[in-house]
């Protein structure tokens, strides 16, 4: 615990904010001042910041750093975890869904007819207060449903942690949660839940206000519910999706399954029992929490420049088209009746501004939509809790009203101008030991930019399933080349192949029985986006492919092995001359493409796993080649 604390003490002292990322803008370069005058305040390694004036996305930038080991500049491009602002996209999720007919604001939730009557989980739980069962959507949504956090339920130590967890959070405390329950770590959302169902509600529903974490996790579930659908799918495709949002989603707990262009947490040296169970103590940032139990009430990861494109998106305002009706728009930032400055998922106040925060160890946030037509997000890869929290939140909630009041001008561009859809569909032809034409179909950007490198065998978290981990930047030119190396190297060994308007590009200067990366990126290039590539990185598809490596058939090797049948369903014999042992096969697809390998085992190579088509199986040993042709039926 110890060690952990002072390696985490000494990054603090040594971060960095020189770094400036994204578009530099102008007009509002004030901006830039103020944000590196909060980081360098509060010790803050890295801030990403989006800006929206009149609907237009005027503003995205980024600074500082990105990573643990302060080495990676933060990048608009990089998401982070957005703690409680999670809550307003439920509320919007909801929102639409209530549009849509799917249920009602007054619809109850648990008990006979209610919503989650007969939830996987939930139908089982010992309830035994009855009030629970007259809880209703809208109630969940203003947290006045009947859970108070703030009066203590847990046991003193909270076992199995050897001290004591005040309030009645279950968040704060999975381990005790599950080992109540009976249940095997780490918790799951469900579990948190039902521990205060069997609990039962601290004031008669509707009739007080008390925040609630897990009133919004109930939320999530009444989703999935409904639709059928994990909660992370229905909004992505429900609300995110059709508005070209694809840098959103659901955060894991550690830092090995980071999601890609993802960055990481700093947090203040606290540590918990690990999630996990494993009597470990881990940062409250790393496992200490359980972010992946946090989803509706707090698990979204996010660009900054998302963010605002969701919220021009539901803003009220005639400046860009909303997704919800000015019905739905009005009820979702209606103050409740027990909280003049809370509606259903949205801080408001007199002055028609809707707002939310969001903060745990290692991310604070802000999301704002004031009336007078702005919308900004502010997302930090630290928090600060000791004696200048309050400052520190200040100065967050300060930034935003400031960089609009020392704006010099309304910007004419606007960065929204980014494809929406990426290019598809990549595929390989002509594939030769030194080449292959790459094709695939066009996305709705100006033109688009074609990166190759070689592929590698690491081993990757699923969430990072792909050989890239360097990026086009947005405002950046890049010189293509054909002849692999020759092109702008984006910084991970991807070179710039191809930079235009078509559909497919003849990549030259390959190795022979190599394997390459590709992936195609949209952009947009024109006179609103003040003649900067705005780049799409988000939903762009990953294709790999070989380079042929057959060589040419050595005839005396070649002589001495004979293949039966040449049409085949399940395996392929082969009969070996002259004393010939040890060879190695490959089977190879029409397009080159290595499908399996091995080495000959009791003259029988298995093939019933191939799709019906016809293959080439190679055999090898020392410097000889030995190429058939079979055909899987």
């Amino acid at each position: 615990m110890k060690k952990l604390y002072t390696f985490i003490l000494f990054l603090s002292l040594t971060f960095t904010t020189s770094a400036q990322t994204g578009i530099p803008v102008s007009e509002m370069s004030d901006c830039d001042t103020q944000i590196q005058n909060l980081l360098t305040t509060f010790n803050i390694p890295g801030l990403t910041m989006a800006v929206t004036i009149n609907g237009q996305l005027s503003y995205a930038r980024a600074f500082g750093k990105a990573d643990i080991g302060l080495s990676e500049d933060l990048q608009p491009y990089h998401m982070l975890r957005i703690a409680s602002i999670s809550k307003p996209i439920t509320s919007i999720a909801l929102m639409k869904m209530i549009e849509n007919g799917g249920l009602n604001l007054t619809d109850k939730v648990f008990g006979s007819g209610g919503l989650l009557e007969n939830h996987w989980y939930f139908s089982s739980a010992n309830i035994t207060d009855s009030r629970i069962y007259d809880i209703t959507v809208q109630m969940l949504l203003e947290h006045s449903a009947g859970f108070d956090r703030s009066q203590n339920c847990f046991p003193s130590p909270t076992s199995p942690y050897p001290y004591f967890f005040g309030g009645c959070d279950p968040i704060v405390a999975p381990l005790h949660i599950t080992q109540t329950l009976g249940e095997a770590n780490p918790a799951t959302e469900e579990m948190l839940v039902t521990f205060l169902l069997e609990k039962g509600l601290d004031f008669d529903p509707g009739t007080a206000f008390s925040y609630s974490n897990m009133g919004y996790l109930i939320l999530g579930e009444i989703i999935e519910e409904v639709s059928g659908m994990s909660y992370e799918d229905y909004v992505k495709q429900t609300i995110l999706q059709p508005l070209g949002i694809y840098d959103m989603h659901l955060g894991k707990n550690l830092l090995a399954d980071k999601m890609e262009r993802e960055g990481e947490y700093i947090g203040e040296g606290y540590t918990n029992l690990s999630i996990y169970g494993t009597g470990e103590y881990l940062p409250w940032e790393y496992g200490g929490f359980n972010l992946e139990a946090f989803d509706a009430h707090g698990g979204w990861i996010a660009t900054a420049r998302d963010m605002v494109k969701l919220l021009v998106a539901i803003d009220g305002f005639s400046t860009y088209p909303d997704i919800l009706s000015p019905a739905s728009i009005t009820s979702m930032t209606t103050p409740s009746a027990n909280n003049q400055y809370y509606a259903k998922g949205w801080q408001v106040n007199q002055y028609n501004n809707w707002w939310h925060t969001g903060a745990v160890d290692g991310t604070a946030s802000e999301w704002v939509r004031a009336s007078g037509g702005y919308t900004w997000a502010i997302i930090l890869n630290k928090r600060i809790t000791s004696g200048q929290a309050n400052a520190f939140w200040s100065a967050i909630d300060n930034l935003g009203w400031n960089c609009i009041a020392a704006t010099t001008a309304i910007p004419a561009h606007d960065f929204f101008a980014a494809p929406t859809i990426n290019a598809n569909t990549l595929s390989a032809s002509n594939v030769t030991e030194n080449s292959m034409i790459l094709n695939w179909n066009n996305g709705n950007g100006t033109a688009r930019l074609v990166v190759a490198k070689e592929a590698t065998t690491m081993n990757m978290s699923p969430n990072r399933a792909s050989e890239f981990s360097a990026y086009p930047l947005d405002g950046t030119d890049y010189t293509a080349n054909p002849q692999f190396g020759s092109g702008d190297n984006l910084g991970d060994g991807s070179f710039v192949v191809y930079n235009g308007t078509g559909m497919s590009v003849n990549i030259n200067g390959l190795d022979s029985g190599k394997e390459y990366a590709f992936r195609v990126y949209e952009y947009t290039q024109n006179t609103t986006t003040a003649n900067n590539a705005l780049y799409l990185l988000g939903n762009v598809e990953d294709f790999k492919q070989s380079t042929t490596s057959l060589g040419i058939d050595d005839n005396a090797f070649k002589a001495s092995i004979k293949i039966h049948p040449t049409m085949v369903s399940d395996f392929i014999n082969v009969t070996m001359k002259n004393g010939l042992s040890e060879v190695n096969f490959e089977i190879y697809n029409l397009l080159g493409k290595k499908i399996s390998h091995g080495t000959l085992n009791n003259n029988i190579i298995k093939v019933s796993d191939l799709a019906s088509g016809i293959y080439l199986l190679k055999f090898k040993k020392d410097n000889q080649n030995a190429i058939f042709k079979f055909v899987r039926q």
